[in-house]
């Protein structure tokens, strides 16, 4: 008989049990792998089962960060925004000069001929602090969009585990219900000799047998594909290895509350990058606008007489440019900066809405898949057991058709891969709630009230 993915009645739990069970997205999501020295954390017992805690969570976030040549591309780019902060000059180098004078000897003996002296540009107007301060701003998005990569390939890696684990229970279903149809298949061909069943049940039973066969080898390299992907966003081989995946207990509902969003507008990493793009737009603006104002140099120069060597002069000069014969160029590149500010805040802005709609999608979406859940365990499971028992039953006493024992078994595997999906579907959704919220890991959750504490306990798994 194919097993059901879960058991034993949803039932109320304390909170103190709640907290622990309700632990969403990515604490809830935990990862090992085969090798104890890549995950240490693989549970002591040696079974090679995937293991769900927050430790391991954050072992692979952070092997992940480590390793993923897009976060390291993302980190190098806060550094070198870093580094040109740093860069940025008050004083501008000085500029040296030095020549000499052709003329009569009495001119040259009276003003000098030889001519040394320096040029330096004065920091004034507050040009080199409004450099500055855009450096800062460019350094600010550097590291806000490092953020949003980090979280966003977490939420990836979530939602990869969690498809893979669904994979895997498809393939363990499928495993169990070949195992079913070859026991089938031979007590038909046992009973064919004796009259009991016809050449077309038989013949029926082998094709099913053989379809089951086939769509086994495809979930199996399903699943093989998906631990692909996971090794790549660790950055392993490919065909690295893998434990047994198992999917977490349903989790408690999430209901869309102010707070949540509150939070979310605050510190979803998307949203802050935005944000900061409107920072750093403000801070060109400041720049653009004191390009207008004159560039300022000291000019000092010394002559000396060659026949001597004696001082003749010196000379102090101020220069400046006159920007001012281009004002109207320098009003359009003013009015160029203003226009992409406000087009980074209003994309902001259009994200902001945009995110308060994606949380009362995702918080919609959650229910729906929670109840989903909890209807597949509780009724449609238990009735497709007993449909199938009773068909089986009734077959094997030439009192019920073989169609009856095919439906029922048909309706027992979808009953029990819809119930997985759906407690897939509600993880991979947190994932994106988890996101959304800019949260580190699921407790969070919780903290913001997001998760209630008096929520019904998850079913069994498989």
């Amino acid at each position: 008989m194919i097993a059901a993915p879960v058991t034993g009645p949803v039932r109320e739990r304390s909170p103190v049990r709640a907290i622990r069970a309700d632990a969403l997205v990515l604490a809830a999501l935990a990862f090992v792998a085969p090798a104890r020295a890549q995950f240490p954390l693989l549970d002591p017992a040696g079974t090679n089962v995937l293991v769900m805690t927050p430790a391991v969570v954050n072992q692979l976030a952070e092997q992940m960060r480590t390793n993923h040549p897009a976060l390291r591309a993302a980190d190098a780019r806060s550094a070198a925004a870093k580094a040109e902060l740093e860069a940025v000059r008050t004083w501008e180098d000085p500029m040296v000069k030095a020549g000499g004078l052709g003329a009569r000897t009495e001119m040259r003996a009276d003003e000098g001929d030889i001519i040394y002296g320096i040029e330096q540009k004065l920091p004034l107007f507050g040009k080199p602090r409004s450099a500055r301060r855009l450096r800062q701003e460019e350094l600010a998005t550097e590291t806000a969009n490092a953020d949003y990569q980090f979280q966003a390939l977490r939420r990836d890696l979530a939602k990869a585990l969690y498809r893979a684990a669904l994979s895997e229970q498809v393939a363990a279903s499928g495993e169990e219900d070949l195992a079913w149809l070859k026991t089938l298949t031979a007590t038909m061909e046992q009973r064919y000799p004796l009259g009991e069943v016809t050449q077309a049940q038989v013949l029926r039973i082998q094709n099913e047998r053989a379809r089951r066969e086939s769509q086994l080898l495809t979930d199996r390299q399903t699943l093989a594909q998906q631990r692909g992907g996971l090794n790549r966003f660790l950055s392993r081989d490919v065909l690295a290895a893998w434990p047994k995946l198992e999917l977490p207990p349903l989790a408690g509902p999430v209901p869309y509350n102010e707070r949540m969003v509150n939070f979310a507008l605050n510190y979803e990493p998307r949203l802050k990058v935005l944000r900061q793009q409107a920072r750093q737009a403000q801070a060109v603006v400041d720049v653009t606008r004191r390009q207008r104002l004159p560039e300022v140099s000291l000019d000092t120069e010394v002559r000396n007489y060659s026949g001597d060597g004696d001082f003749r002069q010196a000379m102090v000069t101020l220069n400046l440019n006159l920007p001012w014969l281009n004002a109207r160029k320098y009003r359009q590149e003013i009015r160029r900066d203003e226009a992409r500010q406000a087009a980074a805040e209003l994309d902001a802005a259009d994200f902001e809405l945009g995110l308060r709609e994606e949380l009362h999608h995702l918080t919609l979406g959650l229910e729906t898949a929670r109840r989903e859940a909890i209807l597949y365990h509780d009724e449609v499971l238990p009735r497709a057991r007993q449909a199938l028992a009773a068909a089986h039953a009734d077959w094997m006493a030439n009192r019920g058709p073989l169609s009856e024992v095919l439906e029922g078994r048909r309706m027992l595997l979808e009953a029990r891969l819809m119930a997985v999906r759906a407690v897939a579907e509600q993880y991979q959704m947190l994932a994106e709630l988890v996101l959304c919220c800019g949260l580190g890991d699921l407790e969070a959750l919780r903290m913001i009230g997001a998760v209630p504490a008096d929520g019904p306990a998850p079913p069994n798994q498989p």
